[in-house]
């Protein structure tokens, strides 16, 4: 039985405190700092994410309107709109940065075994991003083009969970190609890449760090042959080469060899060329594996849809960070409690209960065993889902 903890209570129990409060000393977030704390913060706007708020307005109603219970939801400051509009403005982006990553270290450990469509001991990452799209006359920093604001969210998905294992935002008009130069390699992981990120030079980089990638040839792919080996064309497949690149720069770039595949899908009646370094898999699990690339963009299309970062509580860069962020903890951290409980739920699901039951003093456990969730929501074929079991 639930000893009279809220729903969302029972929620944050799963995060490691005194982590969060080292993030704070290491970046002063108390500094002149009397009631709102950093923590009362990050509940604040985690509870808008999960309960779906839309301003500050409707944070301070909401939450004022439940006033009695506040104290034991961990909320222990006076919960205004502008003390929180102040605290998102003021408070360093990066204490909640630092913490999310926390969370991922966390949630990666927990999703480390599951499966994702392949058979590898391999860790596999999806690179891509993201535009947000901004009001100019709003957000004057976030300048794109002439007349439009926005920023790019850059992510790494570890596609074992769908769990961001690192995410960078920066102004959209920086290019992804630039994102490669802040990754840290690991060596034997397996990096899907789009064409976007094709740059030899930091491709040969990737070589060098012993990790593996995949990516699809640009149309304008100059190599030359070395030699070739046999593929069974009924599998799709229409050629396994091992080439090096004849360009002038691009030789230059990366003088090593690389792999190139061609594959022919009967279903999209479209040819695709993929380039690797990685000779030892066979040629249709590469095929195999990148098509696993889309599930980056299953996942930017799902946190547009389910959490609050489309729409901005504040206007500075600070508080768009902070704000990206703490909706990033917060995915991990509802993936985190769903993994530990063994719920058995659609991640989208599990989200909605959470929503409309936040201040219930209701055993999460039993919250989402005494109904038929499953069968009302799951079945949905339109609805992304992420964390199937």
């Amino acid at each position: 039985m639930n000893s009279g903890q809220t729903v969302f209570s029972q929620l944050t129990s799963h995060v490691p405190v005194k982590s969060f409060r080292r993030c704070v000393e290491r970046y002063h977030g108390h500094y002149k700092v009397q009631s709102f704390s950093c923590w009362d913060q990050f509940l604040c706007m985690a509870f808008a994410q999960i309960t779906y708020r839309e301003s500050l307005l409707d944070i301070e109603v909401c939450l004022r309107s439940m006033q009695g219970k506040l104290y034991h939801m961990g909320i222990r400051g006076k919960v205004s709109r502008s003390t929180l509009a102040d605290a998102n403005e003021n408070r360093d982006w990066r204490i909640y940065a630092d913490f999310t990553l926390l969370l991922i270290d966390i949630a990666r450990k927990l999703y480390q075994n599951d499966d994702f469509g392949v058979e590898l001991d391999e860790t596999v990452y999806a690179l891509d991003s993201t535009t947000i799209d901004l009001c100019l006359s709003v957000f004057p920093w976030a300048l794109f083009r002439k007349n439009k604001g926005a920023i790019k969210v850059h992510t790494l998905l570890d596609l074992r969970g769908n769990i961001p294992s690192f995410v960078w935002i920066t102004h959209a008009k920086v290019h992804d190609v630039n994102i490669l130069d802040e990754l840290i390699a690991e060596p034997g992981a397996i990096y899907l890449i789009d064409r976007a990120y094709i740059d030899f030079s930091r491709l040969y980089e990737l070589n060098e760090a012993q990790a593996t990638f995949i990516t699809k040839a640009k149309s304008n792919f100059q190599c030359r042959r070395l030699y070739s080996r046999p593929v069974e064309k009924t599998t799709g497949l229409r050629c396994d080469q091992t080439v090096v690149l004849s360009g002038f720069y691009s030789s230059k770039d990366y003088p090593d060899k690389m792999r190139r595949i061609k594959f022919f899908d009967a279903d999209s009646r479209k040819t695709f060329v993929f380039l690797t370094n990685n000779f030892k898999l066979p040629a249709l699990t590469i095929c195999q594996l990148f098509k696993c690339r889309w599930n980056v963009e299953i996942f930017f299309r799902w946190i547009k849809q389910n959490l609050r970062i489309k729409s901005f509580y504040g206007t500075s860069l600070n508080a768009v960070k902070t704000q990206i962020w703490i909706a990033i903890a917060t995915y991990v951290l509802v993936a985190i409690v769903k993994k530990r409980l063994k719920i058995d739920l659609s991640l989208y699901t599990f989200l909605q209960i959470l929503s409309v039951t936040a201040f219930e003093k209701v055993d999460i456990s039993q919250l989402v065993t005494d109904h038929d969730y499953k069968h009302l929501y799951d079945q949905n074929p339109s609805q992304l889902n992420l964390f199937d079991l």
